[in-house]
């Protein structure tokens, strides 16, 4: 687990790498404005959609790790196929929808008139290169189903030092970026763009050359209804889960922006210092996912309970240190990507009123990827819907209003974060005790 974890770990780590380069970049060469653009609303706008496909191909994932551990090849090769099939068919929806309607999203979450400009147009360039980021996205989570988290990692190592080239090439060297100036977004968007091609065709050569059962025929791609189906049984459940959550951080933004560009900077740079926990509680949350799955598919259900034990236990030794250490150094942390004391002086706010809360948080990444493994998608998605989002959207909608204040932005998370592990703690043993997963 360990392995498999520290692969996956460091991949998070590039793929945030790439994203923090922008932010450093846009930050420091265009400013605080462009950062709150590209960090705030465009990102919660990218997290929307990317995040409903993402939740969607966990199905995949799931279905694949499943058959792997049963050793079902002929249902392996017709899972990766209609995978990959609708990657691309869902990369060119995504694709035109997002073009179109970028304008109205950006004006809907009430962005502050200095950053929208930058916004649409970083999100429209962004929306243009769809297909191969959900080409690569869905082809990495085939590799990691069946074990195999040290070649995506390979990719994206590489993705990522093409990104940083492109975003020095575009924005310092062509001066696409100059201070103030809203079409610096323009760079590393396209660069950002550039780097998901190579390592969509970096992933694509790696299925292709596989002689595993996972093998990618090109001429095979198309959706087997069948599979199709199993698939969305649990992805849908699952994207429908990181929509709503989505959304609800949407509606959030809404209210980050309501209280000054300052506000909305500060929260967009949180945001990148705030990653360092979310990366490494999805990568173990990844790793529950794969390791019941596979033991659950394979009939191994000591393991499954195992494996769920054993990340528990890593997430908390990980995040205790990693939440002070945020804290005891959030000043610093923020010098980083903005040079506005008045920004950086609400944003270590931010930390020192979130960060110590993460370890609340760390069931309910490990019990629902566990149960989305052993294939309960359904449940874990409520739970997710009715303590997070619901009761986050109540708070902001009823509270904030009669406290407009950061604080009591801040505050939903706190109260969202416990309930809703207190909600998965309970399920999950109900659950194991009803399957007999002992």
């Amino acid at each position: 687990m360990l392995t498999f974890f520290f692969a996956l770990l460091l991949g998070a780590f590039f793929q945030q790498l790439y994203n923090t380069i922008d932010a450093i970049i846009v930050g420091r060469t265009v400013g605080s404005d462009a950062l709150g653009a590209v960090g705030g609303s465009a990102a919660m706008v990218v997290n929307l959609f990317l995040g409903f496909f993402l939740g969607l191909s966990s199905g995949a994932t799931v279905v694949i790790s499943q058959f792997f551990g049963a050793e079902k090849r002929i249902e392996i090769e017709k899972a990766v196929h209609t995978a990959i099939a609708f990657s691309i068919a869902a990369g060119a929806a995504i694709t035109i929808i997002g073009v179109l309607i970028t304008p109205w999203i950006i004006s809907a979450m009430n962005t502050p008139l200095e950053q929208s400009e930058a916004a649409t147009m970083y999100l429209r360039i962004f929306f243009l290169g769809m297909i191969p980021n959900l080409i690569y996205n869905m082809g990495a989570g085939i590799l990691r189903a069946v074990g195999d988290s040290r070649r995506p990692l390979y990719v994206l190592i590489i993705s990522c030092l093409v990104n940083i080239f492109l975003d020095v090439l575009f924005v310092i060297v062509l001066g696409l970026g100059r201070m103030g100036d809203v079409y610096g977004v323009s760079g590393v968007a396209i660069a950002t763009i550039l780097s998901q091609l190579v390592s969509a065709i970096a992933v694509v050569f790696i299925l292709v050359k596989t002689d595993s059962s996972y093998k990618l025929d090109i001429r095979k791609i198309r959706i087997d209804s069948e599979m199709f189906s199993r698939i969305l049984r649990i992805g849908i459940p699952a994207g429908f889960q990181t929509t709503t959550y989505t959304l609800s951080n949407t509606l959030i933004q809404s209210s980050i922006n309501s209280l000054g560009k300052d506000v909305a900077s500060a929260w967009a740079a949180y945001g990148k210092i705030d990653v360092l926990f979310w990366m490494t509680i999805g990568a173990l949350g990844t790793v529950a996912t794969t390791f019941a799955g596979q033991n659950y598919g394979a009939g191994k259900y000591d393991r499954v309970r195992s494996s769920v034990r054993q990340a528990l236990i890593i997430s908390t030794i990980i995040t205790i240190p990693l939440s002070t250490l945020i804290c005891l150094f959030g000043d610093t942390l923020f010098r980083i990507f903005v040079v506005e004391q008045k920004v950086i002086d609400i944003g270590v706010q931010m930390i020192l009123y979130l960060a110590p809360f993460y370890i609340t948080y760390i069931c309910v990444e490990i019990l629902a990827g566990a149960l989305r493994g052993m294939g309960d998608a359904l449940i874990p998605m409520l739970i997710t819907l009715c303590g997070i989002c619901v009761l986050r959207v109540i708070w902001v909608l009823a509270v904030f209003p009669l406290h407009r204040s950061i604080e009591t932005i801040e505050m939903s998370y706190r109260v969202t974060w416990c309930t809703t592990s207190v909600l998965f703690i309970v399920y999950y043993f109900v659950y194991t005790k009803k399957k007999r997963i002992r």
